[in-house]
C-alpha cells in the first residue's frame, strides 16, 4: 500500500449481537472482484471456536480468512478477527493484540477502527451494523476525521439498533443503509473515485476558482461562519470529499446542489470543522503541561481564582482532561481553587455532547484506568464525569474569529487549530492570545504549531510539546490587536484600505492608537490626558501629566494604577471600570493629590473611546487642575456641617454599633449550632451514599459482563442455528 497508484480501500465491519445476519445480507449482494479489502470485527465469545468464516465462505467468492497475526491485507478478501483478540493494523499488515481485561465492556470495534484510521487514512471505512452498546461510534469519528468514509447499518433493520443509532447520532455517518445496500453504494463511491485524476485534482492555484467563494457565501450565509481564512488544502480535501459522497464531479454542480439542500451546506460545516479529538492527546504533552502549571498555582493562594479558557473544544474531550490535570495538582499540592473552564466551540452538537459529559467505554485506552476509576461514574454503556469535575467547566458556543475573547486567564489551551488556518489569520490570533492571558500566563498550543514571529510575547517553557509562557510586560504589546479579527485569507480577494480624504497618506497600522489620540485630543480640546486599556496599561500621554503621575518604585511599568499619585488610585480604578461597563464619560470633581508634599486640587474625567480599528475597552483619562477657591470653599462647607452633626451623630452610631454587635453575636451562635447538626447530617448521608455507590458500582460490572456475555452467545447461538440448519437440510 505504499504506491499511492496501487493503494486499495479497507472497509471495516463491525457487528455485536444480529451481526452475523447482517454480514450475510451484506456479502450476498457483494461482486465477484470489488476492489477492496474487508476486515470483520464482532462481539466473539474467547472460549468458544468461531465457525464464522466458513459460514460467511457459503455465500461469497471472495476468498476468507481467520486472520493469523502479521497476515498482509490484499484486495478481493475477507479477513475475521479470531475470538480472543483484540485487531490493529500497521503498514497494511493486521497484527493481533491479546485481549486485556477492562473495567467496562470491551470495545474491539472501536479499537480496530481507529488504528485503521491512522493506518490507511483516506483508504479507510468503517461500517457499524447490529449490536448492543456504543461500540464503533469514536472510530467512525476518527476514520471521518482521515477523510475515510462511514456507513450505519439503518436501526429499522437491525436485529439489535443500539450500536446504528449511536453511530448515527455522532453525526459522522455519511450513509445510513440497509446491509443489502451498502454493497452497490461503496462500489459507486470508488468508481466516482477512480474516475478523477487526483494528482491534478489536488493541485491548487493560486486564485481558486469563484465556486469557492460561492461556497464560502453560502456557508456564511446560513451558519453565520466565515472560513476563508482556512488554509487552501484542507478546505478543498473536505469539499472533494462530500462530492465523492454524493458522486458529484464538477465543483460547478455542487455549488449548485448546496444552494437547493440547505442541509448538505450544514453538513459540508460539521465536515469542516475536523472535530477529531480524545482525551489526554500526546499523553506526555499533558504530562509537561501539569508540571508547569504547578509552578503557577504554588505562587496562588488558597481560594484564588484560576481561570482556563479552552476554544474549539469540540466534545469536551481536551477540556475535561485539563480539568482532571488541574484536580490532581490540587490534590498533590493539598490546596484548593477556584476553577473556572471556559470550553468554546462553533459546533453546537459538539457542545451539547460535551456538555452531557458521558463518552463510550473504549476512552479508558486514552484515560486509563486509575483516571477513570477517580473521575468518572460507570452507567449504562458508558462513562460519564464526576459532578465535582463538571462543575469546574462551563461549555458555551463562540467563534474565535468574530467573538470577544475571555480575559484574565491562567491557562489557554488551544491545540490543533492553528494549523488549519491561513498565516495570516494565526499572526491575529496569537496576540489576540497574549491579550487574554493574565502577565505569566500559560498558552498551550498543538505539536505542530508555533508562536511564529511573536517571540517577543511568549517564551518557550517546553519546545517540544509547545507550552509557552507569557514574557513579562508584554500584556500591554497589542501588536494591532483586532476586534473581531475579521481575517482576509489569500483567496484572490482584495483587502480594501479604509477611506481617506484626499492628499492624506496611507498610513501604517501601527499609527492606529496614535491617529486616534489626535482626533480625540483635538476635537474635545483635552488636558493632560493618557489612553490607557482596561488594566490600566498606559498606550498614548499626552501633555504634562507628572503632577498627577509619578514612575513607581522597582521595575519600570508603564501603568495607569501603579503611577497614581495618592488621593487619584481608588478614584480612577472605579472610573475606568464604570466608563468601560456602561460606555460613558465618568466626572469627579474636586479631588485632593498630593503633589511634593502638598495638597492640590483637580478634575477627572473618564472617557471611554470607541473605534473598530482599536481593541474593545480603551479609554482616556483626562486630568485639569481645579479652581483652589472654589475647591476650598466647597471643603469649609463641608466641614461646618459636618461640625454641628458630630457630636449627636457619633452617639447615634455608637448606639447602632452596640445593637449591631448583639444582634451579629446572636445570629453567629444559631448558625454555629445549625452548622453542626448539618455537619452531623452531611457526615451520616455521605457514608450512606459512599455504601449505594459501592452497590451500584458492583450492579453495574455485573450488568456489563452480563450483557457482554449474552452478545457474544447470541452470535455463537445464531452460528449453530445457522449448523443446524445445515444439517437438516443435508438430512433431507
Amino acid at each position: 500500500m505504499e504506491n499511492r497508484e496501487n493503494r486499495f480501500h479497507i472497509i471495516a465491519l463491525g457487528a455485536s449481537a444480529g451481526g452475523l445476519e447482517a454480514f450475510e445480507k451484506f456479502f450476498g449482494n457483494l461482486s465477484s472482484e470489488p476492489g477492496m479489502a474487508f476486515v470483520l470485527v464482532p462481539h466473539l465469545d474467547p472460549d468458544h471456536t468461531s465457525m464464522m468464516p466458513e459460514l460467511i465462505q457459503k455465500i461469497t467468492s471472495l476468498p476468507v480468512h481467520q486472520i493469523k497475526d502479521s497476515m498482509i491485507v490484499r484486495p478481493d478478501n475477507i479477513y475475521i478477527v479470531p475470538p480472543g483478540n483484540e485487531l490493529g493494523i500497521l503498514n497494511g499488515e493486521l497484527q493481533l493484540m491479546p485481549k486485556i481485561s477492562t473495567a467496562g465492556p470491551r470495545m474491539p470495534i472501536d479499537y480496530f477502527f481507529r488504528a485503521l484510521a491512522n493506518d490507511a487514512g483516506e483508504y479507510s471505512a468503517g461500517i457499524v451494523l447490529s449490536g448492543m452498546g456504543m461500540d464503533g461510534s469514536l472510530g467512525l469519528r476518527a476514520i471521518k476525521g482521515e477523510l475515510g468514509l462511514t456507513m450505519a447499518q439503518d436501526p429499522k433493520t437491525a436485529k439489535y439498533d443500539s450500536m446504528p443509532k449511536n453511530a448515527i447520532d455522532t453525526a459522522q455517518v455519511d450513509y445510513v443503509l440497509t446491509p443489502e445496500q451498502m454493497p452497490a453504494q461503496l462500489e459507486n463511491y470508488l468508481k466516482h473515485l477512480n474516475k478523477k485524476n487526483r494528482a491534478q485534482k489536488t493541485s491548487i492555484d493560486e486564485k481558486p476558482p469563484e465556486d469557492i467563494q460561492k461556497i464560502f457565501f453560502l456557508l456564511r450565509q446560513q451558519t453565520g461562519h466565515d472560513f476563508s481564512a482556512y488554509k487552501k488544502n484542507t478546505i478543498i480535501r473536505r469539499i472533494e470529499r462530500r462530492m465523492n459522497v454524493h458522486q458529484i464531479e464538477a465543483l460547478p454542480d455542487y455549488v449548485h446542489h448546496l444552494q437547493i439542500d440547505s442541509q448538505e451546506v450544514h453538513e459540508l460545516f460539521r465536515e469542516l470543522l475536523i472535530g477529531v479529538t480524545n482525551f489526554f492527546r500526546d499523553p506526555e504533552a499533558y504530562e509537561s503541561l501539569k508540571k508547569h502549571l504547578s509552578e503557577v498555582l504554588r505562587e496562588k493562594s488558597a481560594g484564588d481564582a484560576i481561570r482556563v479558557w479552552v476554544p474549539a473544544c469540540s466534545s469536551g474531550e481536551e477540556a475535561y482532561s485539563i480539568a482532571m490535570i488541574i484536580r490532581e495538582c490540587m490534590e498533590d499540592m493539598e490546596n484548593h481553587f477556584n476553577i473556572q473552564i471556559f470550553a468554546t466551540d462553533i459546533d453546537e452538537r459538539a457542545i451539547e455532547k460535551a456538555r452531557e459529559g458521558g463518552y463510550p467505554p473504549s476512552i479508558e485506552a486514552d484515560v486509563g484506568a486509575e483516571r477513570i476509576k477517580k473521575f468518572f461514574i460507570s452507567e449504562e454503556s458508558l462513562f460519564r464525569i464526576r459532578p465535582d469535575i463538571r462543575e469546574m467547566l462551563v461549555f458555551a458556543k463562540q467563534d474565535l474569529i468574530k467573538d470577544p475573547p475571555f480575559t484574565k486567564l491562567d491557562l489557554i489551551s488551544c491545540r490543533n487549530l492553528l494549523i488549519y488556518m491561513e498565516t495570516p489569520l494565526q499572526k491575529k490570533l496569537v496576540p489576540l492570545f497574549n491579550y487574554s492571558l493574565k502577565p505569566g500566563g500559560i498558552l498551550f498550543l498543538g505539536g505542530s504549531e508555533s508562536i511564529g514571529e511573536f517571540s517577543d510575547l511568549m517564551e518557550p517553557l517546553d519546545r517540544k510539546w509547545k507550552i509557552f509562557k507569557q514574557k513579562k510586560g508584554s500584556s500591554a504589546a497589542h501588536h494591532n490587536l483586532e476586534f473581531p479579527l475579521t481575517p482576509r485569507a489569500s483567496w484572490g480577494v482584495r483587502e480594501e484600505p479604509e477611506p481617506r480624504t484626499e492628499g492624506e497618506a496611507a498610513e501604517p497600522a501601527a499609527a492606529g492608537v496614535t491617529r486616534m489620540a489626535e482626533k480625540a485630543l483635538m476635537a474635545n480640546w483635552i488636558p493632560p490626558s493618557v489612553i490607557v486599556n482596561d488594566r490600566g496599561d498606559i498606550l498614548y500621554i499626552h501633555g504634562r501629566t507628572g503632577k498627577y503621575l509619578e514612575p513607581s518604585p522597582g521595575q519600570a511599568r508603564l501603568n495607569l494604577f501603579d503611577m497614581a499619585r495618592e488621593g487619584l488610585r481608588i478614584q480612577l480604578q472605579a472610573a475606568i471600570r464604570k466608563a468601560a461597563n456602561q460606555n460613558q464619560p465618568v466626572y469627579y470633581r474636586s479631588l485632593r493629590v498630593k503633589v511634593n508634599g502638598d495638597m492640590e486640587y483637580v478634575n477627572l474625567t473618564v472617557r471611554p473611546l470607541d473605534s473598530k480599528r482599536l481593541p474593545h475597552n480603551l479609554v482616556m483619562v483626562s486630568f485639569e487642575e481645579a479652581k483652589p477657591l472654589q475647591a476650598e470653599k466647597q471643603e469649609t462647607q463641608q466641614s461646618l456641617e459636618t461640625d454641628q452633626t458630630y457630636e449627636q451623630r457619633v452617639r447615634e452610631l455608637e448606639q447602632e454599633l452596640e445593637q449591631t454587635k448583639e444582634s451579629l453575636q446572636s445570629t453567629i451562635e444559631e448558625l454555629e449550632t445549625s452548622n453542626e447538626e448539618l455537619k452531623s447530617t452531611n457526615e451520616e448521608f455521605q457514608s450512606t451514599n459512599e455504601e449505594l455507590h459501592s452497590t451500584n458500582e458492583e450492579l453495574e460490572t455485573a450488568r456489563e459482563e452480563q450483557q457482554s456475555l449474552n452478545e457474544e452467545l447470541t452470535t455463537v447461538n445464531a452460528e449453530l442455528q445457522e449448523k443446524i440448519d445445515e444439517l437438516t437440510r443435508a438430512n433431507s
